[in-house]
């Protein structure tokens, strides 16, 4: 009885193998091939659910249904105006025909390497038969001028866009995809995903850029000192214009105060002179006379006569 659980333990073991061998499930996003000693065996599998295979003789090779995305290298690339740039680009694509696939690139390394090759060349053909100007626009619409290069004289002409780059990323797509059927793979989308000058020229477009600031900011300084001493002058003749009103009109009150005076002056010597004569003399003594100040002269003339006449 001991050996007899040992073997019915060891049929159920091997049943157990045989069915997990002999089933397998496939998803939505999946659709399998079934090879025998590395040779397909029948059709493309690609509806969802349980199904059966040979066990130990038949393998299941599962491949992606969605779209699968490449991502190219940045290239270093002459443009038809001998501009070098790199270019970055990516594609969308899917595995339209598994057992096509299958056969002649083997899984998704073997595809990602074929693209490289087909969507490389293809670029680097379109960017060399076109200018710069057409693969960094898209249309030939009028930009909005740009005040810096107006001001520094360096605005960039309008130019007519031909193709565009939309129009060369179809032109690539178009080109790539004659012979990507023939690798079971379909291309949906292919687009330029970043320019960039090479290294070297971007450094002498940067300095560029700068000496065109730099030339700008002094323009700008210049300007400004000129308005500033325009200001200054402006501000100067005001500043005297109101001074020279206002002196005029200090002395149009100090002349109408001297006639006011002359008048009161006036009204009180015809009272009493004697008495206004009297006033005017004292006021006129510590005017007339300080400490420092020594002069001889007689107690008879008028000036002193209030000083005589004292007792």
């Amino acid at each position: 009885m001991k050996y007899a659980g040992y073997v019915l333990a060891a049929f159920l073991f091997a049943g157990l193998l045989v069915v997990s061998g002999t089933l397998y499930i496939v998803n939505e996003t999946e659709q399998v091939i079934i090879t025998q000693f590395g040779k397909p065996v029948g059709g493309a599998i690609t509806e969802a659910g349980l199904h059966w295979k040979i066990p130990f003789i038949q393998k299941v090779n599962v491949f992606d249904k969605r779209w699968l995305e490449w991502d190219g290298y940045p290239n270093q690339i002459p443009t038809q105006d001998k501009k070098y740039i790199h270019v970055d680009t990516y594609a969308r694509w899917r595995i339209a025909d598994p057992l096509l696939f299958f056969q002649s690139v083997r899984d998704e390394r073997g595809a990602q390497s074929r693209l490289d090759d087909i969507l490389d060349g293809e670029t680097r053909n379109a960017v060399a038969n076109f200018p710069l100007i057409e693969i960094v626009r898209a249309t030939d619409r009028q930009l909005p001028i740009d005040t810096v290069s107006e001001r520094s004289g360096n605005a960039p002409p309008q130019v007519q866009i031909r193709m565009g780059r939309e129009a060369i990323s179809q032109l690539i797509l178009q080109r790539a995809s004659v012979n990507t059927p023939a690798l079971g793979i379909e291309l949906v989308d292919v687009r330029i995903k970043r320019i960039n000058y090479i290294e070297e020229v971007r450094r002498k477009v940067y300095d560029r850029m700068i000496s065109e600031r730099l030339q700008i900011a002094e323009k700008s300084r210049s300007e400004g000192k000129g308005r500033s001493a325009e200001i200054r002058g402006e501000k100067e003749k005001e500043l005297k214009r109101i001074v020279s009103e206002a002196y005029k009109t200090a002395e149009e009150i100090k002349g109408r105060a001297d006639a006011e005076a002359a008048n009161i002056y006036a009204s009180a010597y015809q009272r009493d002179p004697d008495f206004y004569a009297f006033v005017e003399t004292m006021t006129r003594y510590p005017l007339t006379i300080d400490p420092n100040t020594s002069f001889v002269t007689s107690t008879d003339g008028e000036f002193f006569r209030y000083l005589k006449d004292i007792k």
